[in-house]
């Protein structure tokens, strides 16, 4: 019984060691992030031809961490008629759905902090919970212009999730599992076997219904988290910057992590849905938790979240803003008929054709 309460052995010892795990992986994320973000305004210039972030630090590597202090030591000014209370919770709730829905990413073999089998699952409600945030922060700052950012905003998100979601549908009848780990194990072999190409003889009738539901992904995430051209919430008739404009400071700084870390969330959906996660383009040996060669994978995984990353931040820079007619008409006319008749098209291709070609 007392082995239960020494550090290292028993029910105390997991806990602890899954909490320096959780601790380690959250560093290591806001870390990337902070680079990521200077990244971001980097592709931006280089569009623009300017040099961006250049002062503080080497080449401005130290920007972000400059920013996050200036950010930390300003006032927190909270307007007099808001409600304090649901004002202050909203970025907090915001950043905490951003951070939990990590949970189930897997990384590499056995990088994962819950390889749950209902991975799936367990990311379609993080992310229905994550439009609360952006509605309370925008009712409880008692302004009309937040509040009309945040119903664009959660009708934006609501729209696109439902389109999200069917292709997701399509990669787990492919798959036959909810389980993120083995929706990566599934393109394991070589390039011929992504989802987004799909060149095995026996899916290759595929290719042209995945690749179009791979664009759609694409183009959802982008509007999921409310990025160019798709940042409809910052109406560009008001001059305000949405569901934000009443807050500063740390608060203001809380939603703006929380946001870019579902940005680097949906780029993560794109590496493991489509693109084979871990598993390099050509066929590899299989990789043992723990080996050389898992950290290896560890860095195939993160070089192509960076890739589309890096996409994000082109279409940011290059494609002019959609209306708000058009985002809607975009998410219900199009993409929700297209994503739906893909989702029967691969479910009869499983049911009846892939059997036989198969065998």
């Amino acid at each position: 019984m007392e082995r239960m309460f020494e550090w290292g052995g028993g029910v105390w010892g997991g806990v602890g060691l899954a909490a320096l795990q959780i601790l380690a992986f959250m560093v290591i994320l806001l870390v990337s992030l902070a680079f990521l973000l200077l990244f971001d305004r980097k592709v931006w210039a280089a569009v623009m031809m300017r040099k961006g972030p250049n002062v503080v630090g080497p080449f401005g590597l130290l920007q972000a961490f400059a920013d996050f202090l200036k950010f930390v030591l300003k006032e927190i000014i909270i307007p007099a008629g808001a409600n304090k209370t649901v004002f202050l919770l909203a970025p907090i709730l915001s950043l905490t759905l951003a951070f939990i829905a990590w949970a189930v990413i897997p990384v590499a073999p056995g990088w994962v902090i819950a390889d749950l089998n209902v991975g799936v699952l367990y990311l379609f409600a993080i992310s229905s919970l994550g439009v609360y945030g952006i509605i309370m922060g925008g009712w409880a700052s008692n302004s009309k212009y937040p509040f009309l950012g945040g119903l664009r905003s959660a009708a934006q998100m609501v729209s696109y999730e439902v389109s999200i979601g069917f292709v997701i549908i399509t990669v787990l009848l492919l798959v036959g599992s909810m389980n993120l780990t083995d929706v990566v194990d599934a393109q394991k072999g070589g390039f011929w076997n992504w989802h987004v190409f799909l060149l095995t003889p026996s899916k290759i009738a595929l290719f042209p219904v995945m690749l179009v539901m791979f664009v759609i992904f694409f183009v959802s995430a982008l509007a999921e988290t409310n990025r160019p051209p798709f940042d409809l919430p910052e109406a560009e008739s008001e001059l305000v910057a949405g569901y934000q404009v009443e807050y500063s400071s740390t608060p203001y700084l809380l939603f703006m992590i929380g946001e870019y870390l579902n940005i680097v969330l949906m780029c993560a959906m794109l590496t493991i849905l489509f693109f084979g996660g871990w598993h390099p383009p050509w066929p590899a040996p299989d990789m043992e938790p723990g080996s050389i060669a898992s950290l290896l994978g560890a860095l195939m995984f993160a070089a192509k979240v960076i890739f589309f990353f890096f996409l994000f931040a082109l279409v940011k820079a290059v494609v002019p803003r959609y209306r708000y007619d058009q985002l809607m008409r975009l998410g219900w006319k199009i993409f929700l008929p297209t994503s739906l008749a893909a989702v029967v098209i691969v479910s009869g291709y499983v049911v009846f054709a892939l059997p036989r070609a198969a065998g």
